[in-house]
């Protein structure tokens, strides 16, 4: 008699949790399937109440119908009580110049998490197993990244737990033949070309593992002790960002306690500054952690760095300020003049000095750049981050957190420097004048 497949780690997972009720993410394809039927028999055995989500994207017309109709099948055969939802991921991904896969990840986290509490599930289960693992650790090397990148995914963080991580999809697959277990597949995943992932899934692991067959295995265990590495830096880093002060668009720390630290220490405890001033660590690369280093050890000075904040070492202390910024968007009315950040902003119907014009009806607002926003300018090859398009241009981070963005309704428009998206570009009639001005303009609007 054969030998059934045997999940220890994943089972091991599982008897850590103290959840009651448990909530799997089932998008109808093989490992998901695998999740749903594994956790359902370990429930049955520990008491455990097992529910399903699946979350329809709305990317791939009746192929994404199709996978929602089978789980909602297989849930009533299996028993399991099924919660579905679906969002317009192509919008949300335009309207936050995030990638599709970005978007989608949004969407789907934030119905799985609302979804957990209205089925009072305490714990979020997805299907990620070691290869997925392997992945995500080449994405972040080839990007660029750091100590935390090459720990991969977390096997468990904010109540969602990853049972499979150390699951090879070979062995998922054994388990899914085993248990005559069905699935649907994403025609997408099969398309080397279809995402930088993909490309890694069908040409470069297959290469790694000529190298070595149990590639993703080795490379697993090294996600592994990096994270425990990992933790101990956090826990020292932390025990050093303790000695900081936050006031009001303002944080400080002592120069001693950080000058003390050991390099990879003081680095991360300068992200964390930027963390704790609300500025977030985007665009603060390792030029700018060096400069900050330089600047702690002369114990004077100044510095511009990403996202307007100004960092200055006055009485042994290094202090980071940020200025407060505009963040809500501003009607703009006919005719009345608008002051926004260091601008300001008249809508007329023709043209009186410097500005724009606009098509498109609805109302017109002003407000920030939204992070990862794009737009596609005329005789352009297609859509351009902001930040490239400053790139282009010169315009540095500290200028381009500052320049006035222009939305019809929700959809971003124009940014004051860089121009006019050619859904908005004004034909005939249709069009609306924006001056704009800097407060230290003489020009009075």
């Amino acid at each position: 008699m054969k030998k059934m497949t045997e999940l220890p780690s994943a089972e091991q997972r599982l008897d850590a949790l103290t959840a009651q009720r448990v909530l799997c993410a089932v998008s109808g394809g093989m490992d998901s399937m695998c999740l749903l039927h594994f956790v359902l028999s370990w429930g049955r055995k520990r008491g455990v109440e097992v529910a399903a989500a699946h979350f329809n994207h709305q990317l791939r017309g009746c192929q994404a119908d199709r996978d929602e109709a089978f789980v909602r099948e297989i849930c009533q055969d299996w028993g399991v009580t099924l919660y579905t939802g679906r969002g317009d991921t192509r919008g949300l991904a335009a309207e936050q110049g995030l990638s599709l896969e970005e978007a989608a990840r949004t969407l789907r986290y934030r119905f799985l998490r609302e979804t957990a509490q209205r089925a009072d599930c305490q714990e979020i289960l997805t299907a990620h197993h070691a290869q997925d693992n392997a992945e995500t650790m080449l994405l972040n090397l080839v990007r660029g990244t750091g100590l935390r990148g090459l720990t991969g995914i977390p096997p468990s963080r904010d109540h969602v737990t990853r049972i499979f991580l150390e699951t090879s999809r070979e062995t998922l697959a054994a388990y899914a033949a085993d248990h005559h277990i069905s699935w649907v597949e994403d025609e997408t995943n099969l398309d080397p070309d279809a995402a930088a992932r993909n490309l890694l899934r069908w040409k470069v692991l297959p290469l790694l593992r000529e190298l070595n067959p149990r590639a993703v295995e080795h490379m697993t265990g090294t996600a592994g002790q990096l994270r425990e590495i990992n933790a101990m830096l956090e826990a020292e880093i932390q025990q050093t960002v303790e000695t900081a002060e936050i006031a009001d668009h303002t944080v400080s720390i002592p120069l001693p306690p950080l000058l003390e630290a050991a390099g990879p220490i003081r680095s991360g405890v300068l992200l964390r500054l930027f963390e704790l001033l609300g500025a977030g660590r985007k665009d603060v690369g390792a030029s700018h952690i060096e400069a900050l280093t330089k600047l702690a050890q002369r114990g004077e000075g100044q510095l511009n760095l990403p996202h307007g904040v100004t960092a200055a070492c006055k009485q042994g202390r290094l202090i980071l300020t940020q200025p407060k910024r505009n963040t809500e968007r501003v009607l703009l009315e006919m005719d009345c003049l608008c002051r926004w950040g260091t601008y300001r902003l008249m809508l007329t119907d023709r043209k009186t000095g410097p500005g724009l014009w606009l098509g498109g009806d609805g109302p017109i607002f002003v407000g920030p750049c939204p992070p990862g926003g794009r737009l596609t300018l005329p005789q352009s090859r297609g859509a351009r981050t902001i930040k490239r398009l400053c790139l282009d241009r010169g315009i540095s981070l500290e200028k381009r957190d500052a320049l006035p963005a222009i939305y019809v309704r929700d959809q971003l428009a124009a940014v004051w420097q860089l121009g006019v998206d050619v859904k908005f570009l004004p034909e005939g009639s249709a069009r609306r004048f924006i001056q704009i001005h800097t407060n230290t303009e003489e020009n009075e609007l």
